[in-house]
């Protein structure tokens, strides 16, 4: 018995060593990982700026969320094979946050001299280690095209599952961030989130452009459809609609601890 035990304690610091040494990736609802001593030859790749479309397109395919942030900034990681053009195969978009509060309260600076870090994604193809390497040079970008005074990012810990119990997001804690020097901030506030069926978040901005029918309505009922939202009776409020959702149980209300805050500051 004793032999047994050790035997399983041993796999499962075996497991734990080769997790941690190993990048998450996380593209299509699903992860991958790719080996963290992976070299990455950087005279095959450079970062540009990007245009809205083009980043957009690139977020919602393969962005866990499947969303797209109000982008002041896009920066593009291309790969350069001879012969052929640039393959985007990277993209980070500094955003306006959701609330105006937000880059004063981390940042301390007025809501317009900060940005958040509202996208960062990668192909599953680009060797380990990208990710520093491309966010450094994002950041650069970034400050060449915007007079700001820093930049606050947040991860989500907390795994999430659809309906039918496939993960469709793993913990996030930072890990990239850190080794570019942010400083860690905390955690938002604990609240209390809608899933839809997919496993993703309706989000309160999403469901109030709804219940008040602002501009942006269309698009973010279009993200409840995708999801499996019945549709909207003829003479239905955007009020009345996203009330009989909730009470037909299309949202699961999960209790979320806060997301983890990171802050890059230049002043």
């Amino acid at each position: 018995m004793k032999a047994n035990l050790q035997s399983i304690a041993s796999s499962q610091e075996a497991l734990l060593s080769s997790l941690t040494q190993r990048c998450l990736r996380w593209n299509g609802r699903r992860h991958s990982y790719r080996p963290a001593g992976e070299p990455l030859k950087t005279d095959s790749y450079g970062v540009e700026p990007i245009d809205e479309e083009q980043a957009k397109a690139f977020v919602t395919r393969h962005h866990y969320s499947g969303s797209y942030p109000a982008a002041r900034f896009r920066a593009g990681l291309f790969e350069h094979r001879a012969f052929q053009g640039g393959r985007l195969v990277g993209v980070a978009v500094f955003s306006v946050p959701m609330t105006q509060a937000v880059i004063p309260k981390y940042l301390g600076v007025g809501a317009d001299a900060g940005v958040e870090l509202g996208r960062f994604v990668l192909l599953d193809d680009v060797p380990a280690n990208a990710e520093t390497w491309f966010l450094a040079r994002a950041f650069k970008a970034m400050r060449r095209h915007l007079s700001v005074d820093g930049v606050v990012s947040f991860c989500d810990p907390v795994a999430r599952f659809d309906t039918e119990g496939r993960e469709v997001k793993r913990t996030h804690t930072g890990v990239i961030y850190r080794a570019h020097n942010a400083t860690p901030a905390g955690r938002t506030l604990a609240r209390t989130l809608l899933l839809m069926p997919n496993g993703l978040c309706a989000s309160d901005r999403t469901l109030s452009k709804i219940r008040n029918e602002e501009v942006g309505m269309d698009y973010a009922m279009r993200q409840l459809l995708s999801a499996g939202a019945p549709t909207r009776w003829v003479g239905e409020t955007g009020c009345d609609w996203v009330r009989r959702l909730r009470r037909d149980g299309f949202f699961r209300s999960v209790r979320h601890p806060g997301n983890l805050a990171f802050t890059w500051k230049w002043k």
